[in-house]
């Protein structure tokens, strides 16, 4: 390992030490699932936030939580005993950015077609998982196919590794359900977190240029797998597992991506 190799290790290191902690969440769609206690609930709830996770942050957290609030305890319990007709009447003059309750009412009729297909988003997500795949992007594209199956409408809240898109919301809901730490909350199984992607937007792909792990200037699907590869020379069990510490550089006010990119220079 070369000696600018060893300066990003550690610099990773010490980040992931000093900033993956829960008091560094807020604000952050991520603190909207540790009210689900239950794996059943939680992953839908994640998916719920993960799928709006676009514009500010704050906003984005205000939103969720919105949903959240309507639909109770329960969320499997909510959207198990819907319909598209209730979903849409229940969430009536929702909007989050270009989402309105059309919108989020197919993508609650997708979930529970799969809930009652599958029993749970997970087995779903595993069925389409190969040992052979590399990374979870193929079982990405089953996991929208089929949540998009009998439910049109959903539109842009759900990504498509197909048409080159990083999905960030969809890898970062991977990274919630799949890892547990301080921060991930986990629940999920049968997915190794060494398949997991970054889930890559502007801020992150800055970071990756800073930090050498790319010099694709797309942020698109090909960049989020070239930086979980450079992640993966440091971490190859668990690429994603600096994600949250280098992400609160940008969603944090006191914490600046410039700041970090001058931590990475100065390494």
């Amino acid at each position: 390992m070369s000696l600018p190799d060893l300066k990003r290790k550690k610099l990773l290191a010490r980040l992931y030490r000093r900033y993956n902690r829960r008091s560094y969440v807020s604000p952050d769609p991520l603190e909207c699932l540790y009210r689900f206690d239950e794996v059943k609930d939680r992953e839908l709830a994640a998916l719920i936030a993960a799928c709006l996770a676009y514009g500010r942050v704050a906003q984005i957290v205000k939103s969720v939580s919105a949903v959240l609030n309507v639909m109770g305890p329960s969320p499997h319990d909510f959207i198990c005993s819907g319909t598209p007709a209730r979903f849409e009447k229940e969430f009536a003059g929702f909007r989050h950015r270009f989402a309105d309750e059309v919108h989020l009412g197919a993508l609650l009729a997708g979930m529970r077609q799969v809930l009652l297909a599958y029993g749970s988003l997970n087995a779903c997500f595993v069925e389409g998982l190969r040992k052979k795949d590399p990374t979870v992007i193929p079982a990405l594209s089953a996991f929208v196919d089929r949540l998009n199956a009998d439910a049109g409408g959903i539109g842009h809240l759900l990504a498509d590794p197909r048409k080159g898109s990083a999905c960030k919301r969809l890898n970062l809901f991977l990274r919630w359900m799949v890892r547990k730490d301080s921060v991930d909350p986990g629940g999920w199984a049968g997915i190794p977190r060494a398949k997991l992607v970054v889930p890559l937007d502007t801020h992150m792909h800055a970071i990756g240029l800073a930090l050498g792990l790319t010099r694709r200037q797309q942020a698109d699907c090909v960049t989020a797998v070239e930086m979980t590869q450079g992640f993966a020379c440091f971490s190859p069990r668990d690429p994603v597992k600096y994600d949250f510490a280098l992400t609160r550089f940008g969603i944090r006010q006191e914490m600046k991506v410039d700041d970090l990119i001058r931590m990475a220079d100065c390494a």
